[in-house]
């Protein structure tokens, strides 16, 4: 569906279970992340990819999402990649309504863009993701999540989102 449908509150960040998704390519064929954004907390979910098909990017999702509470997902905003194509197995099995940003419009992702360029800081440019272990990625999505953030009033997303669920998130 196009982003032109999606509900005016996403634009608000009044509710939280609204999500922007991307990849983070690497060096040619070493994969990369999958990665998904809480716009209102900015809590960061990440995994990662061995391709850039659209089948292993749904099946990362499904695994991330599903630690994620129901109430918790309601709205998935994407760019117009391939990665994407399969969105409707996306919305089956986790039960958000995907949109997609206009093409060339990266600020309307810009929750999802803003956090990949902080990934940078952990994984340059051209990185062979082969050489990146999950523990490697999980601790630096969980610096990520415990890093204050101004626009939360120096709460780091973890608190924000966490917070919200009335205790700690389960894993």
């Amino acid at each position: 569906m196009s982003i032109d449908a999606r509900p005016a509150s996403v634009d608000r960040r009044s509710r939280f279970g609204h999500w922007e998704a991307d990849s983070v390519e690497g060096a040619k064929g070493s994969g990369g992340i999958g990665t998904h954004v809480e716009r209102k907390s900015r809590l960061l979910l990440a995994s990662k990819l061995t391709d850039k098909r659209a089948d292993t990017f749904n099946q990362t999702t499904y695994r991330l999402f599903a630690q994620i509470p129901g109430k918790w997902k309601k709205s998935l905003t994407v760019d117009n990649g391939k990665e994407f194509s399969l969105f409707k197995g996306i919305e089956k099995e986790t039960g958000m309504t995907v949109y997609f940003a206009d093409p060339y419009s990266p600020w309307q992702r810009g929750t999802n863009e803003n956090t990949n360029g902080l990934i940078r800081h952990y994984f340059p440019k051209g990185i062979n993701w082969k050489t990146v272990s999950d523990q490697m990625l999980a601790t630096a999505v969980d610096k990520l999540n415990n890093r204050p953030r101004k626009c939360l009033g120096y709460r780091t997303p973890l608190e924000v989102f966490s917070k919200n669920l009335g205790g700690a998130l389960g894993t």
